[in-house]
């Protein structure tokens, strides 16, 4: 039985650091399917259609790689596309906390689903969408953060 791991997130934007996290997951499992979340309580900058296709771009070069949008509650997004595996980041200790927290909720909703912690390259480590956002905003230059299709979309979006 293939190992079919889900990395969740809202992804607004895909930073390097995702796809760093996401290209050595796919190394590891047999599919990892990219779960991007609608979640409007974030207000996210880009609609969920704009992340699903960013996403789709910047993994194109992937083919064990598939990226979705969901609403629903993630175990049972993980559960209708028949994986095990929630795959999550972890930056810093900081993250850790809460990562623990939501892990324990997922399993007590849903015991068959593991939640498995990967930490981003080094140079990746201090990455996160909201700081790429807040430099893009106010004029900075985010090209060595997102890949070059991101960039693109910010600029577009912030004009």
């Amino acid at each position: 039985m293939p190992v079919v791991a889900v990395y969740p997130g809202t992804f607004d934007p895909m930073t390097n650091g995702h796809s760093d996290l996401i290209q050595r997951a796919s190394r590891i499992f047999e599919k990892v399917i990219v779960g991007i979340a609608e979640n409007p309580s974030k207000t996210p900058l880009f609609d969920l259609k704009q992340r699903v296709s960013m996403a789709e771009t910047v993994l194109c070069d992937l083919p064990n790689v598939e990226v979705c949008g969901f609403s629903d509650l993630l175990v049972h997004f993980v559960k209708h596309k028949n994986a095990h595996v929630i795959l999550r980041g972890l930056r810093a200790v900081s993250d850790f906390e809460f990562e623990m927290q939501l892990a324990s909720m997922n399993r007590r909703l849903e015991n068959k689903i593991e939640t498995l912690f990967l930490t981003p390259s080094e140079q990746n480590s201090f990455l996160s969408s909201s700081l790429v956002k807040e430099i893009a905003l106010h004029g900075g230059d985010v090209h060595e953060f997102v890949h070059p299709v991101v960039v693109a979309e910010l600029q577009r979006i912030i004009r």
